[in-house]
């Protein structure tokens, strides 16, 4: 692992299940990169990456939920993570929201949102979505990104001798 890599490690961030939906097709993925960017309207930005169907979905449906992992869903986060699964929301319990988005039922807490614009960002695009409601569904302490090791195998993604 480079230092880079766990210099990025040191930023604090949470660990999101994020719900999309186009109205028919609905799908998740974790996200790690996720901040809240304005009060007033409140705003949350997320980074996506452009090539995954969950991108095709947000920008089909313009509706999202951001779901906070508590550290008790480590295998949750993993799950929703990885590549190759045929129906990543298959054996997970998901609530409506307000937009339609699904919100995972047994997270800590979600945002129910809707896409405002999109920005690029390098590999990604950051999505900035309105929350519309949010909710506390159980007690717990979030998920922090610095938990989870090498999950999403970034540590390889750095260039050498940054």
């Amino acid at each position: 692992m480079t230092e880079l890599a766990d210099l990025f490690k040191t930023l604090s961030h949470g660990v999101y299940v994020i719900g999309v939906s186009d109205g028919e097709h609905h799908n998740a993925f974790t996200a790690a990169w996720v901040m809240q960017v304005s009060f007033n309207p409140p705003l949350l930005a997320i980074s996506i990456n452009p090539s995954n169907y969950s991108y095709q979905l947000l920008q089909a449906g313009k509706i999202c939920s951001v779901n906070v992992l508590t550290q008790q869903q480590y295998a949750a986060a993993e799950h929703f993570g990885s590549g190759g699964i045929k129906d990543k929301m298959a054996g997970y319990d998901w609530l409506s929201a307000e937009t339609g988005a699904p919100i995972l039922a047994n997270s800590l807490a979600y945002f129910d949102c809707r896409l405002s614009h999109v920005c690029d960002a390098g590999d990604h695009k950051l999505a900035i979505c309105q929350v519309i409601a949010a909710a506390k569904l159980q007690d717990g302490k979030p998920l922090l990104y610095s938990q989870t090791g090498d999950m999403d195998k970034s540590d390889g993604l750095y260039g050498k001798g940054e």
